[in-house]
């Protein structure tokens, strides 16, 4: 089936066959590099600058405790698209959820910004108007088409293989035809951003295609649209790949794609990949890193983990369980050593943000789902209890606690899938962040690291 895909976005690419033309407009990839060239040089100079006259100076102070807890919240990176606020979540470029949300272009009659806008944010800083957005579009498509070896290897994966574990092998390969891979010795290192760019718009481009037909092989048995419209965007030509249907499918995954892009340097995947990016590994070895992050519970899997738990919430509850009841339930269930899906966070200290953004569009757009009205009650019950019981440091819900139940919603019932869309998501900040980093000419990760010996000697303890 992917060859079939193939076949057909490269009719498209000739621009004939099906009677269709790719229009363009005056603003094209060229005029968006030239773009992000000026952002680097002068982001260059600020820092450069800002080295020069500040760089001895300290910043933060590290206890043995940060460093046993993995360096949890302390301020050792440095990450230019966004960042997290412990009390009003994350920013992009200074910009809330709710600005973005407002700002970013979106379709006609739609109230979801586009994933394009996004990611033109995370690479420029600049909130784009529509041609821009439109111009990522345009690219996006005409760079969808798959080599074939990534077809033959998508179609004779076992159906058991678990759909991230297909993503991260697939993506793995596209490296193939990285052409950081065929120039980076041509290339001067100030220019490495450049090469990291064309790989970037590459990877989105192949991201949904790649994702969409290990959902039809594993889910679908090979079956399900292979269409693809040259006028739709990011989004919507994914739905159409997933085979989702009603007019609100693409404007949930407009929601989706954009809300999961990017969330600050410090998280696992965007780290995972920063680290690998910092070798000169090429972009789609730095994406793959990120998803093997995405795979596990504490990352991407919660994702699956918050909507199944509702679900096996409902199946012994009811659908309409009061409130003591659910107390009952969930006290059980943390005192049995778990925790709740989609609560608590790492480095924020109240509700997660994209969280209310998710409830903003749920409430709209499906008030009477039985799941929905589920998390509203445990959200209900879940925080005072949390807070009772004392176990986790913020005991407000985050991104996982409705992610999932919206995408069941619109008819992606596969649970073990739902880290395969965060990962699509997340390739937008993946690739914003690596090219800032390979911008700013940043070296390889090199921290220093001490056993508990050695600690105990340096703070005169004996051993």
């Amino acid at each position: 089936m992917a060859i079939i895909w193939n076949n057909l976005l490269n009719v498209l690419k000739s621009k004939k066959g099906l009677g269709i033309t790719f229009t363009r407009s005056a603003y094209d990839f060229a005029a968006f590099v030239d773009i992000v060239s000026s952002k680097i040089m002068e982001k260059r100079k600020i820092v450069r600058s800002f080295r020069k006259d500040h760089g001895k100076t300290k910043v933060a102070d590290i206890t043995v405790d940060q460093m046993y807890r993995s360096m949890t919240g302390t301020e050792t990176l440095v990450y230019e698209p966004s960042n997290i606020d412990p009390e009003k979540g994350i920013r992009y470029y200074n910009q809330t959820i709710s600005e973005c949300w407002e700002r970013l272009p979106k379709v006609d009659g739609g109230h979801q910004p586009l994933p394009e806008g996004m990611f033109h944010l995370l690479v420029t800083g600049d909130i784009p108007d529509k041609e821009q957005v439109k111009m990522l579009s345009k690219e996006w498509v005409e760079r969808a088409v798959l080599p074939k070896h990534i077809c033959t290897m998508l179609n004779n994966f076992p159906c058991t293989l678990h759909p991230v574990s297909q993503f991260s092998c697939a993506i793995t390969a596209l490296n193939n035809d990285s052409k950081l891979v065929k120039e980076l010795h041509n290339v001067k290192r100030s220019d490495y951003w450049k090469i990291y760019l064309e790989d970037s718009m590459d990877l989105i481009a192949k991201a949904p295609s790649v994702a969409a037909n290990i959902y039809r092989n594993i889910y679908k048995g090979g079956k399900g649209s292979l269409l693809i419209d040259p006028e739709a965007d990011w989004a919507a030509n994914f739905t159409t790949l997933l085979g989702l249907e009603g007019k609100e499918s693409p404007e949930m995954m407009r929601m989706i794609l954009t809300l999961l892009s990017d969330h600050g340097g410090g998280s696992l995947s965007t780290h995972a990949s920063q680290l690998v990016c910092s070798a000169l590994s090429d972009q789609y070895l730095c994406f793959a890193a990120a998803l093997n992050g995405l795979a596990g519970p504490r990352a991407g899997k919660a994702c699956e983990d918050g909507c199944t738990f509702l679900m096996k919430m409902r199946d012994q509850l009811g659908e309409n369980p009061s409130e003591a009841e659910m107390r009952v339930y969930v006290y059980d269930f943390i005192k049995c050593g778990h925790r709740i899906p989609g609560y608590g966070h790492g480095i924020l200290n109240n509700v997660d943000p994209r969280f209310l953004c998710e409830k903003e569009f749920a409430t709209k757009n499906l008030p009477n789902d039985p799941l929905f009205k589920l998390a509203l009650t445990l959200e209900k019950v879940a925080h005072p209890l949390l807070v009772e019981i004392g176990t986790v440091k913020c005991p407000w819900p985050n991104v996982y606690a409705l992610l999932g139940l919206v995408l069941n919603h619109y008819g992606l019932k596969e649970t073990n899938f739902y880290p395969v869309i965060m990962g699509v998501s997340r390739c937008l900040g993946i690739a914003a962040s690596s090219i800032w980093s390979r911008g700013m000419i940043l070296p390889i990760e090199r921290p220093k690291s001490y056993s508990t010996g050695s600690l105990m000697k340096m703070l005169g303890l004996p051993k």
